[in-house]
């Protein structure tokens, strides 16, 4: 019982060290500041603004037409939605 207490005490005052000796480590050495930050002047800005017209709500989204069978359940449960609720 004796080795079995001494042991744990072992195991719990060098785990207690190695997190000290981590957290002293994280303090000393903070990390590389390498994120990107945004521009100060507009002009600094990388990315360039399409000179494609605006889409409108005519333009299709390349969707294929549906089946009719199915194009009737959906009208069918949107009308059931719309009198009954869900």
């Amino acid at each position: 019982m004796k080795s079995t207490s001494t042991a744990l005490a072992v195991s719990i005052l060098a785990g207690a060290l190695l997190l000290n000796a981590q957290a002293a480590s994280a303090q000393a050495n903070p990390p590389p500041a390498t994120a990107t930050r945004p521009a100060k002047n507009p002009t600094e800005q990388s990315s360039v603004p399409s000179n494609a017209p605006p889409a409108t709500t005519t333009q299709t989204t390349g969707e294929s037409s549906r089946d009719p069978t199915v194009k009737k359940m959906n009208e069918d449960e949107k009308a059931k939605v719309e009198t009954k609720g869900k």
